[in-house]
């Protein structure tokens, strides 16, 4: 039966780990070096975004935030390009605020009629997107994301092991989780080594790719259960893998192939359209779902076939 297999997956599961050891050592280095960016969200401070016209200096907006909020404000200047009822692209320059104070409403409110006030000749609108969250709550939010992604790979491993009891639940529900930690840090080092600050999106992006890579172990796991009963408990588990992988393989790979169709569309729509909050969760998102299929197909089945002979030969 194995002879008529063009390939073992099995057989090339240490090569398979190196080459993910190596990606992740490179995106670990990078954070170290370089650091994460973190979102307002989860760092706490102030974000306001102006839109304005005419010509403006940076340097000195950023002397007057930082007069108007009492801390250090960091100023950029950009322009977004926005499509009118007729079909015409506008280019609409915008100012971008962010310091790590945080400021409530009042103070806001006062800021926002000062600016108008300062620079009359370039019609400043009111901020069109604002943030003010406090240091405490925006680390305390963090830290509540991070425990919502432990619980849910507890209640994984639970599932899994449930579900696969008859072919060895804890070990399967373990590697499972294993390889979603794999495809969270791929994701991660993704946010990291594009510079895309960690946000709301991060934790939406790790929570679907939970949900999408175990899908892709459920249907392989599946495929292994179906494969021992007929073949036997005594049948060797490598080869039962390879078989089901063999089986599945397809299968998987045209879902992979599907989604990553409709997440590139999105990639490159937010990338001409300057959408950041779309860029930050459809890029990420794409790396995660690469991720999920090689683990699923090459990590996962493969490292947990090894597990089960040697601990049946032991037994």
């Amino acid at each position: 039966m194995m002879d008529n297999m063009k390939f073992n997956f099995t057989s090339h599961v240490k090569k398979f780990w190196i080459i993910s050891a190596c990606i992740l050592l490179v995106g670990l280095l990078i954070n170290v070096i370089f650091g994460v960016e973190m979102d307002i969200s989860f760092k706490g401070g102030t974000s306001l975004r102006y839109e304005y016209t005419g010509e403006l200096d940076a340097a000195s907006l950023e002397a007057f935030f930082t007069e108007q909020i009492g801390e250090a404000a960091n100023v950029s200047l950009g322009a977004q390009d926005m499509q009118n009822e007729d079909g015409t692209v506008t280019s609409v320059p915008f100012i971008k605020v962010y310091s790590a104070a945080a400021v409530d409403s009042d103070r806001l409110n006062e800021i926002n009629e000062n600016v108008i006030k300062a620079y009359p000749d370039n019609d400043i609108k009111a901020p069109s997107d604002v943030k003010a969250l406090s240091a405490s709550l925006g680390n305390w939010f963090f830290v509540k994301c991070l425990v919502a992604l432990l619980i849910a790979a507890a209640f994984l491993v639970l599932y899994v092991a449930l579900r696969f009891r008859k072919i060895g639940g804890w070990p399967a529900g373990l590697m499972a989780v294993a390889v979603l930690l794999h495809d969270l840090a791929m994701v991660y080092f993704a946010f990291v080594i594009f510079r895309i600050p960690l946000n709301d999106n991060f934790v939406a992006v790790m929570l679907t790719i939970l949900g999408y890579s175990l899908n892709d172990t459920i249907v392989i796991y599946d495929r292994i259960r179906e494969n021992r009963s007929r073949m036997g408990k005594d049948a060797d588990m490598c080869e039962i893998v390879n078989l089901s992988l063999h089986q599945s393989f397809r299968r998987t790979m045209n879902t992979s192939v599907s989604t990553l169709i409709v997440v590139v569309v999105l990639v490159v729509v937010a990338l001409t359209q300057g959408v950041d909050a779309i860029i930050s969760f459809a890029v990420p998102m794409l790396f995660g779902v690469l991720s999920g299929f090689y683990s699923s197909v090459f990590l996962c089945a493969p490292t947990w076939a090894h597990w089960m002979n040697k601990r049946n030969a032991k037994a």
